[in-house]
């Protein structure tokens, strides 16, 4: 099905797990970290992830999809708004390498390309304060893979 992530987006459809947005939305701190199979549904690229084989790839035309869909973009807000709870809410990742990082280089990338770069902004400028507040715990190849994600 050519428009899977604006169905999972929109609420609709589920992931290749069978969770829909709502249940990933609902998962709790230690689901979020544990799993990595659903990050690729909340934040799609044009690219194949390389951690979860078999993941969506979003295409320029599902892309224009989600960016001219009300209800896709609400999803991805929510995606967004617990995503940077998570990150607010949690230290593990405020750490030199961890896989939350190559995460966040996804969010930041996804939100810039289906929300605009203004949000991609906000959360990048809520994640590097973080660092800096934990010690600038964060490796700089991650701090410059999130600036470049950013544009």
């Amino acid at each position: 099905m050519a428009d899977r992530i604006l169905r999972f987006l929109r609420g609709e459809g589920p992931d290749s797990q069978g969770r829909f947005l709502r249940d990933v939305l609902a998962f709790d701190d230690g689901r979020l970290e544990a799993r990595h199979d659903f990050i690729q549904w909340l934040f799609p690229l044009p690219e194949p992830s390389r951690a979860v084989p078999g993941s969506p790839v979003l295409s320029p035309e599902e892309a224009s999809a989600i960016r001219a869909d009300p209800r896709a973009l609400k999803g991805l807000r929510a995606a967004l708004g617990r995503m940077s709870r998570f990150y607010a809410e949690t230290d593990h990742w405020l750490t030199r390498f961890d896989h939350n990082h190559l995460r966040i280089t996804r969010i930041i990338a996804a939100t810039r390309e289906l929300l605009g770069r203004e949000a991609a902004a906000a959360f990048h400028d809520a994640i590097t304060a973080r660092n800096a507040a934990a010690g600038h715990a964060v490796n700089d190849d991650s701090l410059r893979h999130w600036a470049r994600a950013l544009g």
